[in-house]
């Protein structure tokens, strides 16, 4: 950004505005009191700690998912890891970066929502939930307070410190950006979604899809029942989120077209990147509504929704499947999403939550039509995406910085998104298409019954 002022404009950047942390959700980041890191970074990837998710779900009567950062920390206690007395601090990556730069150890709603459960009416972590956690005898004998780990639960518009002269020079080692400009709570990349597709009242909701993929509704009401597929977090402002969370999205597609941009490399052709994905993707136009009977398991990793272990990418089909192009791609594309269409089903068929319409976002979406519509035809729902959808998680950050220093007195976050960001935004809606909708519902239906193949697979075939 830097080198983008000083071309354009001629001066060397001195001072920004202000500014925010985003990164993904989850994960487990301990340090001990003099700031050392205790264990390895683990992700939402890691799919370590269904002893602790399980055990914890049923003690709180509130569904704690494996990537959580307390199951991480509980099934850490469970192990018997030796770092576990010594955590004086416990945070996720965005929480990092951000008191690496501020030498604050504060969080936003959202991402705190994704360590521990949140109570709407405090807009801090559920008091009832720390104690019961902290009467466990196996943490009794850990020598801290969970309440004294975790970061300060700050809400969007509410000033989370200020870019330290240390903090300044982790950003540019050559000491001319200044210390001192304010900076937003950070986010995870779920609450940066919500903003940067202005689905953060009651009754909206989004979906992002990417490296992993997660649809995120807000609610009018609580959910009748704890369900191990949803879980219940926050939009950067505090309001209650009913979001399906899925480990896999694009990574396997990526890698396809990555062999297809090897074999264009053979043939002396360039085409790659942006370019080659639009070619492939814009050919599944062509197919067979139901992938012509191919099957695709994008399963990098674990898959809670499916109930999937251990990831193993499984491409099958049937002797008299439609093997051709259009089919395998657009079987690429339903493969990415289709744990999340499985989640979803829960959300609406037992939970009767809906939405007119879901805003998606994400670099999948930068090819028109194609994902837009898939999702809609796997949904069975209306997709709206709007002419940000690729800037995704970091612009809605950027805007959660704005409205630190923007907002009217006392304007909420919807009514600032609404006034001040999309007033007069431009989108596309696609509903979902009568035959394409049975067809996908065909490929759901075929998915779900091949999920035994994709399980087996992680116990036969080393990782």
């Amino acid at each position: 950004m830097a080198a983008d002022v000083e071309k354009q404009y001629g001066v060397k950047l001195t001072k920004i505005g202000s500014f925010g942390v985003s990164a993904m959700m989850h994960g487990y980041l301990a340090f001990d009191k003099e700031g050392q890191q205790l264990a390895q970074f683990r992700t939402w990837r890691n799919n370590i700690t269904g002893e602790a998710a399980k055990k914890l779900t049923e003690l709180l009567n509130f569904n704690i998912p494996q990537r959580w950062s307390i199951a991480h920390l509980y099934q850490a206690i469970l192990n018997g890891e030796k770092e576990v007395p010594r955590i004086a601090f416990l945070t996720t990556l965005a929480g990092y970066v951000h008191w690496q730069l501020t030498g604050e150890k504060v969080l936003g709603v959202g991402d705190a929502s994704g360590m521990f459960p949140i109570d709407a009416a405090t807009g801090g972590y559920d008091a009832d939930m720390l104690l019961k956690f902290q009467q466990l005898t196996e943490v009794k004998g850990c020598g801290w307070r969970l309440a004294e780990l975790l970061p300060r639960v700050l809400k969007a518009g509410e000033q989370a410190g200020e870019l330290t002269a240390a903090g300044a020079k982790l950003l540019d080692p050559s000491g001319t950006l200044e210390p001192g400009m304010v900076c937003a709570p950070p986010e995870g990349d779920a609450g940066t979604g919500m903003v940067s597709t202005n689905a953060v009242r009651p009754g909206t909701g989004n979906i992002s899809v990417g490296t992993s993929a997660f649809s995120m509704n807000v609610l009018n009401a609580p959910l009748a029942s704890v369900h191990e597929d949803i879980d219940v977090v926050m939009t950067p402002d505090g309001a209650t989120v009913a979001m399906v969370h899925t480990n896999n999205c694009t990574s396997d597609l990526n890698a396809w077209v990555g062999l297809f941009e090897e074999f264009a490399g053979l043939l002396g052709s360039d085409v790659k990147g942006g370019k080659l994905y639009s070619l492939l993707l814009s050919h599944t136009k062509e197919a067979d509504r139901d992938a012509g009977g191919l099957l695709n398991y994008s399963c990098l990793s674990g898959e809670n929704v499916t109930r999937v272990d251990k990831g193993r990418p499984l491409f099958v089909r049937g002797p008299k499947a439609k093997m051709h192009l259009p089919e395998f791609m657009l079987t690429q594309l339903y493969g990415a999403l289709a744990p999340l269409a499985v989640g979803m089903q829960v959300l609406t068929e037992e939970e009767h939550v809906e939405a007119e319409s879901m805003v998606a976002q994400g670099g999948l979406l930068k090819t028109p039509e194609i994902a837009q519509q898939a999702l809609a035809d796997l949904l069975g729902v209306p997709i709206t995406v709007m002419e940000t959808a690729g800037s995704g998680g970091p612009w809605g950050m950027a805007v959660l910085a704005l409205y630190l220093r923007k907002k009217n007195e006392h304007e909420s976050l919807p009514d600032f998104l609404e006034r001040a960001i999309f007033a007069e935004a431009k989108s596309t809606t696609l509903p979902p298409k009568a035959e394409s909708r049975i067809g996908a519902n065909a490929y759901l239906r075929a998915y779900k019954e091949g999920l035994e193949l994709e399980r087996a697979a992680g116990q036969h075939i080393a990782e």
